[in-house]
């Protein structure tokens, strides 16, 4: 298994490349604390991205953001902010979708490859019934997009491709560390389900949407 892991620095991103390396796989991590890797800077991301050769059997962004000009998500419509809603798209779709560009280069054609971004179940349209969050839910929804649109493409070169996004549930990580009330689990316990996810997918289900238990997430 070799595996490039996006947010490599981050609980999630560190607890998957773990897991990985202690099955024996080989794990290439980029992350901004670490290596100055920033996804909110385009063409910085693609000379680093460029830079990495060779097939992974796994891309795997685990990148994102909550708020970021913000101490909190937007609970009504006053709140809004063109500030913060172009910081959240550059974050949680515009850099994903600058990883993914380079999916058809760095996963193998014959073989099975996998890409996988985490998205988020509050980035689901129809599942959303408490509204708010403005940012942080289209920025996710748009990425849903973006990898459905990408698993697309994918499949006519990549015939054994799977490509999707995943709702790893609520972390223990500084991420959700203002959120007390959510029934949380740690990140390494997210990673193991996660990758088991990733494992048990064929083909037929690229372009999907799935949470940590492997269960389809409502667009």
């Amino acid at each position: 298994m070799r595996a490039l892991v996006i947010g490599e620095s981050g609980g999630i991103g560190a607890a998957v490349a773990q897991v990985l390396r202690a099955k024996g796989g080989e794990v290439v991590g980029l992350s901004r604390s670490r290596d100055g890797f920033d996804l909110t800077q385009p063409e910085q991301a693609d000379r680093a991205l460029l830079a990495i050769t060779g097939a992974f059997d796994l891309i795997f962004v685990a990148s994102g953001a909550l708020t970021v000009t913000r101490t909190g998500p937007e609970k009504s419509l006053r709140d809004l902010s063109a500030e913060e809603l172009t910081a959240q798209f550059a974050v949680n779709t515009i850099g994903p979708a600058l990883v993914l560009k380079h999916a058809a280069r760095l996963l193998p054609r014959r073989e099975r490859g996998v890409f996988a971004a985490l998205s988020a179940r509050v980035g689901s349209i129809g599942d959303n019934r408490a509204g708010g969050w403005y940012s942080y839910r289209a920025s996710k929804a748009a990425l849903n997009q973006i990898v459905h649109c990408g698993a697309i493409e994918l499949a006519r070169s990549h015939k054994q491709a799977v490509c999707v996004a995943l709702h790893p549930g609520t972390v223990e990580t500084a991420f959700t560390a203002n959120y007390p009330s959510h029934e949380k689990h740690s990140a390494q316990t997210a990673a193991v389900k996660l990758l088991a996810v990733l494992d048990g997918l064929e083909a037929e289900e690229s372009g999907g949407f799935f949470d940590y238990s492997g269960a389809k997430v409502v667009w």
